[in-house]
This record gives structure tokens, sequence and C-alpha cells, in this order.
């Protein structure tokens, strides 16, 4: 039995390098990305942006099903998203680092209470450890008439 599962998202050009983003969901609503000045218009967030809240939000997903798990009530929790963008030896723009800091608030309990899910949150994290493998990303490009 595989446990497989997919996504799909699509993404529409709307003006310059403005996209919509529209998920597999009806009820969501689509998202408004752009590329930074001088590119874009800074309209909404880049696509670095959304894979560094996409690292962030898992990771705070991740270690929250553990202490939830564990019956350690979580009274707030944030995740600090911090992205560098740095040129590779080919002058591209590349996402050299992402760094994730979070802040659990603790309802009442000792902080040493979350030690067991700190040694085992990073792993079940679906995107973060995505990325830190390597995706196997396929490209084709279809043109047709306008």
């Amino acid at each position: 039995m595989s446990d497989t599962r997919t996504f799909s998202v699509s993404v529409d050009r709307l003006d310059r390098f403005q996209f919509a983003v529209t998920f597999d969901n009806e009820a969501w609503p689509s998202l408004r990305m752009d590329e930074p000045a001088p590119l874009g218009d800074d309209t909404g967030p880049s696509a670095g942006r959304v894979l560094g809240a996409a690292i962030g939000n898992c990771l705070a997903a991740s270690l929250l099903f553990c202490l939830q798990k564990s019956r350690v009530p979580v009274k707030e929790l944030r995740a600090a998203v911090e992205g560098e963008v740095v040129r590779n030896e080919d002058g591209r723009l590349r996402i050299g680092s992402v760094r994730v800091v979070l802040h659990p608030t603790l309802d009442g309990v000792p902080p040493e209470r979350m030690a067991r899910c700190l040694e085992l949150f990073e792993d079940f994290c679906l995107v973060t450890q995505s990325v830190r493998e390597g995706i196997d990303v396929q490209v084709s490009v279809e043109t047709g008439a306008g």
C-alpha cells in the first residue's frame, strides 16, 4: 500500500511579475505573489519569502503536534524566520540560508517538559526535511498559441 499523496497549485500571471496562486481547495483564498523592485512592484511576498514561511510554519506545526501528544499545553507559538539571499559562483541569486527561531510559550509547564519533543520534531517537518535532502523537481515548457 502506498502512502503517496498529491497536491496541486495553479500560478497565473496578473501583471508584470505579479502572480495569483490558487490552491487545490476552493475554500482557501488565493495568494498574490510578486518580486521585489526593481524586477517587480513588491505587492506581495516573493517565492523565497513563501518558502521561508513554509519552513517556519512546518517546524512550528511539528513542534506543536509533538507537544500536544506529550500533553504539554502551549499558550502561544511563534516562528521567526530569516532568510539570506546570496549570489552563487555564477552570480545567480540563491537562498543561501534560512534561520528559524521558535518561541513557544508554555501554559504553566516547565520548559524541561519539552525536552523529548526538541529531539524529535524537526525530523517530522515535511518541508524542512525535503529542502534539506533535496527535491526532485521536473520541469517542462509547453507553448501554446495566444
